[in-house]
């Protein structure tokens, strides 16, 4: 017997053997186990989803022995007619080859007369969507009212070009492309029964080339088992397809993130040996920062379906969300210019390089060359990720160790050559300045080198504290003079001070954390933190951190908590930070609690002011409350 392609052997037989669509099997089952049924189906999707296989099952379901079901028994005479091809009461149509409007007119010239054999004589006509409109307008009336042993299935791939007349005298179905995800999971359960080896790497590739085709992903399954003679391998699926590996964009995300124009360019150089596409190279490089960026904001909302969370999740915890959303328009106007470059690789280089190039707050001479691959930018957040607080350099050593990215590259035989990635986060938030309110401030050029010579200060502080941290254990900071601000003594502090044998209450942290003097994301992630147990140390400050701000936590973060609450309360204190849930008020809930409270005063207050009661009655007026504000208490 002749070989039979995959597409063709495991297409499905009945409803319990579909992958995917079940939106439209249960309301095809429920219909057929209730006796519910149109006389007219229309199944659109694009191409190798399932039309025309759940058509050919439904005729089936119609026409099976047995009797009208959802499970057709697959071996009476019409199942295996319908099964083969051959049974004289399904008739197949393709609408492409049939046009004209005297082929539509003859086809329905037969729908008069009884079926031969069958229970209904039921016409199928695929790509219905190339009827000329006067073929249209033939089937119309038929489609409407056609006979009661008459059943029609539609397929189309594009059913805006169907007569609205048309769709409303049928029931549409429209079927989904399918996942990777479960394209791969369909792959597996195949080249078992196949008893052929393959490698997962390998089929996620042909998930994601298949486009959401099963049909597709079948037929490059066949070529691919040719391809590795009775093997599916990685190496020899990139061959064939002539793909990136998806790897290559996360190392030019790793070398963007590390400001290293370097290794960029030499990432780039090596990707040019396979002559890719750079536009689609492009597309999947935004297509990542996409996922990037919802993991950043609802982490919870990234799945597996294209193998890579893990990665994902990584660089959300490297870069700061400013940064991506930067990365990923300068990216879409490179897509848009891409045609105007010289060569498709220079346009690609550009888009990079601006991105490189406009990250905020970062000098052109800290943009890492082949020279300078070891300098650190002390401002960037390199040297401060250990707590001065704890042992320093035992958290060095875990922070180095903590390049999600490279880690799970390396996991996966990716090594790139590249120094510790850079804390983006921890740079942004020294730099950029954030009202009371914690919106972002609009400064003038004098102001933002203040802000910026101020947030050095604070960096080299930290550092020379971590420098006098010897082998044998941490060295606690020097809080002499810290208890004290410029205008005198800090009253809060010294009370506090007195009682450093105590732990720091709920209490005590929301009455402080106002005077702390944090800013940007150490002010909003310690905003959502609240006390947590220390086991009766007191020298601990132990907080919980709200689990929805988690991608915000860094060690820097937990350093500047600890410097900014020693110099308060005039004792050295260390911080841990913890996420998970508290039953306790944040700073930020009561913030928001008390300006809730305001608003509703300052409502009250204005619907019971006589002179506003008065312009209400004289002019029909309506009172607009969400023009209401709520004037700040001194």
């Amino acid at each position: 017997m002749s070989y039979q392609v995959l597409a063709r052997k495991y297409r499905p037989a009945s409803f319990e053997e579909l992958a995917g669509q079940e939106h439209v099997l249960r309301a095809l089952i429920n219909s057929l186990e209730t006796n519910r049924l149109h006389h007219a189906y229309l199944f659109t999707g694009t191409r190798g989803v399932g039309k025309t296989t759940i058509a050919r099952i439904l005729a089936k379901c119609l026409n099976c022995d047995t009797g009208v079901t959802a499970t057709p028994c697959g071996t009476c005479g019409s199942c295996l007619e319908i099964a083969e091809g051959r049974s004289v009461d399904l008739i197949e149509v393709d609408a492409a080859s049939r046009t004209r409007v005297e082929e539509t007119r003859e086809l329905l010239d037969n729908v008069q007369y009884m079926p031969t054999r069958s229970r209904f004589k039921i016409y199928l006509i695929d790509e219905v969507h190339m009827f000329s409109n006067h073929s249209f307008n033939a089937l119309l009336k038929t489609l409407e009212e056609p006979p009661e042993h008459v059943k029609f299935l539609l397929a189309t791939t594009d059913p805006k070009k169907l007569p609205i007349t048309v769709l409303s005298r049928c029931l549409q179905f429209n079927l989904k492309n399918l996942s990777p995800e479960r394209v791969v999971s369909y792959l597996q359960e195949i080249l078992q029964k196949e008893t052929i080896g393959y490698e997962d790497d390998a089929l996620w590739h042909l998930g994601r080339a298949a486009d959401g085709s099963m049909r597709d992903a079948l037929s490059l399954t066949d070529q691919a088992i040719s391809f590795g003679e009775n093997q599916i391998n990685e190496t020899d699926v990139k061959a064939m397809l002539g793909s990136i590996d998806r790897g290559e964009v996360y190392r030019l995300i790793d070398a963007l993130i590390e400001h290293d124009g370097k290794q960029l360019l030499d990432r780039i150089e090596h990707l040019a040996e396979f002559s890719p596409d750079y536009s689609a190279l492009l597309g999947e490089f935004l297509s990542v920062l996409h996922r990037v960026a919802v993991a950043q904001a609802v982490p919870e909302g990234i799945d597996n379906s294209q193998g890579d969370r893990e990665v994902v999740m990584a660089i959300a915890q490297q870069v700061s969300p400013e940064d991506i959303q930067l990365y990923y328009q300068v990216g879409l106007l490179g897509q848009k210019d891409l045609p105007f470059a010289p060569d498709q690789r220079s346009g690609f280089e550009m888009s990079l390089l601006r991105m490189l190039s406009f990250v905020p707050n970062v000098p052109p001479g800290q943009i890492k060359s082949g020279a300078d691959t070891e300098q650190v930018n002390p401002i960037a957040g390199d040297e401060i990720t250990s707590a001065a607080v704890t042992d320093t350099q035992e958290t060095r050593a875990q922070v180095s160790d903590l390049s999600p990215i490279r880690a799970l590259l390396e996991k996966n035989d990716v090594k790139p050559s590249a120094p510790a990635i850079v804390d983006r986060q921890s740079e942004n938030e020294s730099m950029i300045p954030f009202d009371e309110e914690g919106t972002v401030k609009t400064l003038a050029q004098p102001e933002r080198n203040n802000v910026q010579q101020e947030a050095r200060k604070q960096q080299e502080v930290v550092v020379q504290a971590e420098a006098s941290t010897s082998e044998s254990g941490p060295t606690p900071i020097d809080t002499s003079g810290l208890g004290s601000n410029q205008s005198g003594e800090n009253t809060k502090a010294l009370k506090l001070s007195d009682e450093a044998g105590e732990e720091l209450t709920h209490d005590q942290w929301l009455t402080i954390f106002p005077d702390l003097g944090l800013s940007g994301v150490t002010q909003t992630l310690a905003a959502n933190c609240t006390i947590g147990e220390t086991d009766g140390d007191a020298s601990t400050c132990c907080l919980i951190l709200n689990q929805h701000h988690a991608s915000m936590w860094n060690k820097t973060h937990e350093v500047r908590i600890a410097m900014a609450l020693s110099t308060y309360v005039g004792h050295t204190m260390a911080v841990k930070i913890e996420i998970g849930k508290s039953h306790q008020e944040s700073p930020a809930e009561a913030a928001q609690r008390h300006a809730d409270e305001a608003l509703a005063r300052a409502k009250v207050s204005i619907e019971n002011d006589d002179n506003v009661q008065e312009l209400i009655q004289s002019f029909d007026g309506t009172l607009v409350e969400e023009s209401i504000v709520a004037k700040a208490r001194d």
